[in-house]
């Protein structure tokens, strides 16, 4: 069963229309990935998915009883603020001390429980996002832009996890994602939004498509399709696609 069903969506501001007419749906245990340009709509597409933004025409379909896990771009904790990692994932959610490590264990860092959230590192922090998104092990897990500040090796790691997240526990994975290199490696679908959905399919008919190559140029192709094999010897690729894009 379709676990989320976006139909004919769009979303305005005051004046200003971030999405037209929008459609999409994700289906059990895939990953689809949401590229576009800066204000192109990524992030009021998934804030209309999880209610946090209301559509000015369409509707978001949810399935029943559907849980969902949000990992947010970015959260600011005041550094003088003496807070533990167990204490900061049981914040809003009552659950135990064997849930908030079985989480970390899913995210990757099993070793953070006592340590204090303002110790951590960029990479750490954003583990203990994804540990936190995980403990009420949702349907579908939504990241948007979760590696934003990360290192190149930073962000490949947290992709690797996402996908064993998504092999432990057969959730969904909806994700916004600027860094292109990294899309063929660990999507099943990509969408591509400006403001409209442009193009949608598997990765490599969407870096094939004219719309997607006028948004991010003609040489992504090649450095997203050499990144599957070897993302180490093509950074200077990928980085130069994403100034490009930029």
């Amino acid at each position: 069963m379709t676990l989320i069903t976006v139909e004919n969506l769009s979303v305005r501001y005051g004046a200003n229309t971030v999405l037209r007419h929008v459609d999409m749906a994700i289906e059990p245990g895939e990953i689809v990935t949401i590229v576009g340009p800066n204000g192109s709509g990524k992030t009021s597409l998934l804030r209309a998915i999880i209610g946090a933004t209301k559509p000015s025409v369409g509707n978001v379909s949810l399935k029943p009883g559907l849980k969902l896990g949000y990992v947010p771009q970015k959260l600011h904790i005041d550094p003088t603020l003496p807070i533990s990692v167990e204490r900061f994932m049981r914040l809003t959610n009552p659950v135990s001390r064997k849930q908030c490590m079985e989480a970390l264990e899913s995210a990757g860092v099993p070793d953070l429980l006592k340590r204090q959230m303002s110790q951590l590192s960029g990479g750490q922090f954003q583990r203990v996002l994804l540990a936190r998104a995980l403990i009420n092990r949702p349907d579908v897990l939504l990241l948007d832009e979760a590696t934003q500040g990360l290192d190149q090796p930073g962000s490949a790691a947290f992709y690797r996890q996402i996908e064993d997240v998504r092999r432990d526990t057969g959730c969904a994975i909806l994700m916004i994602s600027h860094e292109l290199h990294v899309v063929m490696s660990a999507s099943d679908r990509v969408i591509c939004l400006n403001g409209h959905v442009c193009c949608e399919g598997s990765p490599a008919v969407v870096a094939s498509a004219p719309e997607y190559r006028a948004l991010f140029g003609t040489g992504t192709g090649g450095a997203l399709a050499l990144y599957r094999h070897d993302h180490d010897h093509d950074h200077d690729n990928c980085d130069h696609s994403q100034e490009a894009a930029e």
